[in-house]
């Protein structure tokens, strides 16, 4: 696996301060690398749009981002603002109040109508559920909302949680065997910062990583032994 790690990562740009100049050196090494693709915060999905057209990586932002807490409404705006920009994959965050108040449907619903926004033009949409701030009974209820919802995505953390462990193992596996034949895919991200996480959480079923951190992740893996 450790030579074909890049086409799991999304590499990442989601601070705050980050300028023009740094999205272009995030793009030129998302194609020095071969990354799957970028993800970037919405203001500089055009910029990373047109930086990539040559090359096939892909262009993702965040929708919500990072507290989950706007109207479903401005989501649904802030979606097709972004597909008209040209971004191919959205990141969402579920509204976490809800979840925690038990209102299941509102959630489904609130992610529903990203799906709806996506399908058209075959946009992924990848479902942040904050785990960090959840019980496994949260993250369970949060990752089946995923299924009937219809994303494509169960994605572990924004990295935005103070304090917060991020992705973890045990995490990816308690939503894996929660998505059972499911034909959602699992998004780890935040804390992955060296090949040996990476590798760990792709063992427990993790299909895409997001991290800041793929330019030594690549290294790292090119530094293991054939056959590790």
């Amino acid at each position: 696996m450790h030579s074909e790690i890049a086409k799991y990562i999304d590499h990442t740009l989601l601070n705050p301060g980050a300028t023009k100049a740094e999205v272009t050196k995030l793009c030129d090494e998302a194609k020095e690398n071969n990354f799957f693709a970028v993800c970037v915060n919405p203001h500089y999905v055009k910029q990373a749009v047109k930086e990539l057209s040559s090359s096939k990586v892909a262009v993702a932002t965040v929708i919500g981002f990072p507290l989950g807490a706007n109207l479903t409404d401005v989501k649904v705006a802030e979606a097709q603002r972004a597909i008209a920009e040209g971004a191919e994959e959205l990141d969402m965050v579920i509204n976490i109040g809800l979840l925690k108040d038990g209102e299941l449907q509102a959630v489904e619903d609130d992610i529903q109508a990203i799906v709806k926004v996506a399908k058209p033009q075959d946009i992924k949409v990848k479902v942040i559920i904050e785990a960090d701030l959840l019980t496994d009974e949260e993250k369970v209820n949060a990752t089946k909302a995923c299924m009937k919802a219809g994303a494509h995505f169960v994605k572990t953390s924004t990295g935005f949680v103070k304090d917060g462990k991020g992705a973890t193992v045990e995490d990816v596996k308690l939503i894996k065997e929660t998505l059972g034949t499911a034909p959602l895919a699992i998004k780890a991200s935040a804390g992955i910062r060296d090949y040996e996480k990476a590798k760990a959480l792709i063992d427990a079923g993790a299909t895409r990583l997001g991290t800041s951190a793929g330019v030594a992740i690549v290294k790292g893996a090119q530094a293991v032994p054939a056959g590790y």
